[in-house]
């Protein structure tokens, strides 16, 4: 029986002059981020602002920004001051005051009614259900009513005889989630719900954002069609409506995922962020008293709110390239922007409490860590770190970084490829195509190693072509870009991989019968449709916790990119793989979580049972207590069997 090589310790490759070269462990492969260093960080200093606070080992330094002069100092340990903070227990939430004394806030019986959690199964950047205001006297929540969501069941194998776990799934098409907003007063311990009747019954509410004077709270009210959002202004007090404030509408979808971001130096202007308005994801400068929107960053790329300070706006722009972010200013009294950021790559940074320095962190394909301080007037930038190769030690493949036309010729697809070890350009290899390719995500960037997920360097060491791309639909290109898959997802995807596709068998390196696709979730569906679709070219393929029919996924993910069966039945059936499964040919392998509450099980049974109708030989294989995402021990047995799985049918 064939060991899993997650029990080998190391694994060595003899190379033809006898020397032994280091390659990866499956635990390795897979526990990728032990090979990222982290041995560098910035703490600002609130109490200096000219200085900031760096630990070496155990002992703590104070820097000074502009000359780098250090010395160590003692770091005392300080109690936090106690305040008040509020809990979820169960379906409700508990108000804890400083001195630790805990108040109800909601005692519902009904576990259909859900208090302070996440909502819209944190869609729309939503990711926690509870929010104090500003000056911690009172807490908006959000509460939703599951009475007529439908339930579906989950087998726990873990006790005597199994049990059946209901969760409320909200299917496409079917009934949702009912969404409020409480208001607690703490100091009159009473509630008020806000008096929302945008649209209809089932609408979502997103964002919610405190006024800085704690006496309003802007909420974003997006219909359930989401093709139109209000954003809305109500009364803390009261609950009562004041005024909307702006909206929105297209005709594809409009997807409100940012909260607002008041100036520091003026409480009536605050940052709002859309895709909707210019093609692209830009900030907006808004008044509240008057109403004016002004378009702050005018510019043809997706960017993100980083921060402020009394005279500037600092953003994350694409601006450079679509596989960069780079941190800009815009000045508020001209407009004038100025990039920030000077190392080609991937900057992820940290403003100072003042607002006049920045901590950049940042790597690049082939540069691991930078860390890096500069002002945030774009005159002074100093290195502080480089990190060394973490890979070295390893014989790692390279990476190359390129792109490849779209299937409509419009737009540049970025990709990394690995070729096997000991490449030689006059031998044939199989290739190993990983995808996901849904919206949000951005598989290749110019980063360290490209985003690599090491299990891809362990198949390129062991012999194969490893080949990612990102095709129409994922992120940080522009509206137009995202919205090309709406009401036909996995067609656009598929055109552009099979573009990349055959841009590789252009190669003579490349061998065209030996062509294998793996992929999870959003991937899982796209390893599916290239095989039934492209029979001819794919081999072989596992896909993992796979999307089958967009008809069983949830209302808020697949409602906006595909529509309802009453408005795009046509949309729904074309991407079916239903009644695809009899096309299929080539040797595919299904991994599927028991317990998965994302993409529930009524997907990949629905496309076995019909592989059975059509005589259609497929390979399964469940993890019984495994959700969505496989992790622990279970990854490194999944991993292992896609290793064999293609090593037994491609390599």
């Amino acid at each position: 029986m064939r060991k899993l090589l997650s029990t080998i310790l190391l694994l060595l490759a003899l190379s033809a002059t006898g020397q032994t070269r280091r390659l990866l462990t499956m635990e390795e492969a897979i526990l990728s981020r032990e090979l990222i260093p982290q041995n560098y960080s910035i703490v600002w200093d609130s109490n200096h602002p000219n200085q900031y606070l760096h630990k070496s080992d155990t002992t703590w330094y104070a820097i000074d920004i502009r000359s780098g002069k250090q010395s160590a100092i003692n770091v005392p340990t300080t109690t936090k001051m106690p305040s008040v903070s509020v809990k979820c227990v169960e379906n409700n939430i508990v108000w804890i005051d400083a001195d630790k004394t805990e108040t109800k806030v909601t005692n519902f019986t009904d576990k259909n009614i859900v208090a302070g959690s996440s909502v819209s199964r944190n869609e729309f950047g939503i990711s926690g259900g509870l929010f104090l205001s500003p000056d911690k006297t009172q807490l908006a929540f959000y509460q939703k009513d599951e009475s007529n969501v439908s339930t579906f069941p989950l087998l726990d194998i873990t006790s005597r005889t199994g049990t059946l776990i209901q969760i409320k799934y909200p299917m496409n098409s079917m009934s949702s989630e009912r969404v409020s907003v409480g208001v607690y007063n703490h100091q009159t311990k009473k509630t008020i719900y806000l008096n929302v009747t945008d649209f209809d019954a089932e609408r979502y509410l997103t964002n919610l954002t405190w006024s800085p004077d704690s006496k309003t709270i802007y909420l974003q009210v997006l219909d359930r069609a989401q093709k139109n959002m209000h954003l809305n202004l109500y009364c803390a007090a009261t609950g009562e409506f004041i005024k909307t404030l702006l909206t929105e509408h297209n005709d594809k979808y409009v997807e409100p995922s940012f909260p607002l971001y008041f100036l520091n130096t003026d409480s009536d202007k605050f940052i709002y962020t859309t895709s909707n308005r210019h093609g692209y994801q830009n900030l907006y400068l808004c008044s509240v008293s008057n109403g004016n929107i002004e378009r702050l960053t005018a510019v043809d790329a997706d960017v993100e709110y980083a921060g402020q300070n009394d005279k500037s706006v600092f953003y994350y722009s694409a601006e450079v390239s679509p596989i960069e972010r780079h941190l800009f200013a815009i000045k508020l009294s001209n407009r004038k922007s100025t990039q920030l950021t000077r190392g080609e790559g991937w900057h992820n940074c940290r403003i100072s409490h003042d607002g006049k320095y920045f901590a950049d962190n940042y790597s690049a394909l082939t540069l691991p860590r930078v860390v890096g301080i500069g002002t945030t007037d774009g005159k002074f930038y100093r290195e502080l770190f480089r990190a060394a190769d973490p890979s070295k030690d390893y014989n790692y493949c390279p990476i190359e970084l390129g792109s490849i036309k779209s299937a409509d010729g419009k737009y540049d697809n970025y990709y990394r490829l690995i070729k096997p070890i000991d490449f030689n350009p006059n031998k044939k290899y199989p290739v190993i195509l990983y995808v996901y390719g849904g919206p949000h995500s951005q598989m290749v960037t110019n980063s360290f190693q490209a985003q690599l997920r090491r299990w891809e360097m362990y198949m390129a060491q062991r012999g194969y072509v490893v080949f990612v791309m990102d095709n129409r639909g994922t992120d940080n290109r522009g509206l137009e870009f995202e919205q090309a898959i709406h009401r036909q997802c996995g067609v656009c995807e598929i055109e552009d991989q099979m573009a990349g596709i055959e841009w590789l068998k252009s190669h003579q390196w490349v061998d065209s019968d030996r062509i294998g696709v793996h992929g999870w979730s959003y991937g899982g569906f796209m390893t599916i449709s290239l095989m039934v679709n492209y029979p001819e070219t794919f081999k072989v393929g596992v896909a993992g916790g796979p999307v089958i029919d967009w008809k069983w996924y949830e209302v808020m993910y697949g409602e906006r990119y595909m529509e309802t069966e009453s408005t795009n039945a046509e949309g729904l059936a074309k991407t079916s793989l239903i009644p695809r499964a009899k096309d299929l040919k080539g040797k595919l392998l299904i991994c599927q979580g028991a317990v998965d509450d994302v993409v529930v099980w009524q997907h990949s049974l629905n496309f076995i049972d019909e592989c059975i109708k059509n005589w259609i030989a497929v390979d399964y294989f469940p993890y019984p207590r495994a959700q969505h995402n496989v992790r622990g021990k279970d990854r490194v047995h999944l991993m292992q069997k896609v290793t064999d799985y293609f090593d037994d049918y491609l390599k």
